[in-house]
């Protein structure tokens, strides 16, 4: 399967790569999301830091995000989006994997105090999730639920 690309890659821009690693928790009908000290939502999951796989930046991530240990299940795909950072003042080429968290436990508070989580329903999701990926995996992962 062709992975699919969001955003567009702007001519004469110098555009940096950064990985991440993303997941789908899902429970009663309702998915959690990020939302990010800017207002901007995002999946739960983040930057795969050196020499990380994907598992042990979710694991890492979801203890930072969420305070959740987690169990990854399926795998989406992988999805690439170009952005530009205004924070950062960068423009990023950044491909994006995405799974499906089969079991979670919660079994500390967020060790990142400055976002906000959020159950909201799949549909809602694909409302307020900023990145054009984030809302693929959604997709997909309603596909799969059919």
């Amino acid at each position: 399967m062709e992975k699919p690309i969001f955003g567009k890659k702007e001519d004469g821009k110098t555009y940096k790569a950064r990985y991440g690693a993303y997941v789908v928790i899902h429970q009663d009908e309702k998915v959690i999301i990020v939302q990010a000290p800017n207002g901007a939502y995002f999946l739960p999951g983040g930057e795969i830091e050196a020499n990380e796989t994907h598992q042990q930046a979710i694991e890492r991530e979801m203890l930072e995000e969420v305070g959740f240990e987690v169990e990854i299940g399926q795998y989406l795909g992988e999805g690439l989006e170009y952005f530009y950072s205004s924070h950062r003042d960068t423009y990023f080429e950044h491909p994006g994997y995405f799974y499906v968290v089969d079991a979670w436990k919660k079994v500390a508070e967020p060790t990142e105090t400055t976002n906000e989580l959020a159950w909201v329903t799949p549909e809602d999701a694909l409302l307020l999730l900023k990145r054009g990926s984030h809302r693929w995996a959604i997709q997909e992962w309603l596909k799969q639920r059919e």
